[in-house]
């Protein structure tokens, strides 16, 4: 899977007029591993979007393995095998664990089947399949089914947005773990937006994501030495 974005931009309005929030991104991206980082606000989640097809670039074009998917929505994008976990899960009232696992991977699921997405995100199945998607589940527990959706789609390309928020008792290395096993069967990119050093750490690849534009692009041995050197130094300045 090879995506490509070429001179995206991306404008909005805001309350001083319109605002360049992404600017000019040449991108290509192949690795399994990819991980957009840099300050709030620098534009990382923006990013994400626009590939996913949530937004829609001001200028210029994407593609995935040379089809121009610029122009597709979501839905289509989709189709195509984009998907995308928001930072804060959506909540489908009405609708089961089991249901959304189902309708993720196009076709009805039994509940050990069902139960074996859930155990690979560390959820004990028989707890959860006839769930409904609502209040009763905190925010960790959508998180960690949502993962489990995308693994039952089986897309080309997988973005999250923030994955480690809200399952602090689940460890970093089960969630490390899965996003492995999701490429052994899959195959394709998973990209990830996160601060966490250690999904740094695994990244094949580190994007530095600053006022729109990408001002590192490396491995993690190339770029995450100076990541953590910056951010002690930042610490320091705050607390002296």
């Amino acid at each position: 899977m090879l995506l490509e974005l070429q001179n995206v931009s991306y404008r909005a309005e805001s309350d001083t007029g319109v605002k360049e929030i992404i600017s000019h991104v040449d991108l290509k991206i192949d690795e399994r591993f990819v991980a957009f980082t840099g300050p709030n606000g620098g534009g990382k989640s923006t990013l994400a979007k626009l590939i996913a097809g949530i937004y829609t670039p001001s200028e210029g074009r994407i593609l995935m393995d040379g089809e121009d998917i610029t122009g597709l929505s979501i839905t289509e994008r989709a189709k195509r095998g984009i998907s995308y976990a928001f930072q804060q899960p959506v909540r489908f009232k009405g609708l089961t664990v089991q249901d959304l696992i189902s309708l993720a991977s196009g076709k009805k699921l039994s509940a050990p089947e069902v139960c074996a997405y859930l155990s690979e995100v560390g959820l004990c199945a028989r707890d959860y399949v006839n769930r409904e998607l609502n209040e009763s589940l905190s925010g960790g527990e959508l998180k960690r089914i949502e993962i489990a959706m995308i693994m039952a789609r089986g897309t080309k390309l997988s973005l999250f947005d923030e994955p480690e928020a809200g399952i602090d008792l689940w460890s970093f290395g089960n969630l490390i773990t899965v996003f492995e096993k999701m490429h052994e069967k899959l195959g394709g990119s998973i990209l990830i937006i996160s601060h966490q050093e250690r999904i740094l750490n695994i990244a094949d690849r580190i994007i530095v994501i600053a006022d729109g534009k990408i001002t590192k692009d490396g491995t993690s041995k190339e770029v995450l030495p100076a990541l953590l050197t910056a951010r002690t130094c930042a610490a320091l300045t705050k607390n002296a």
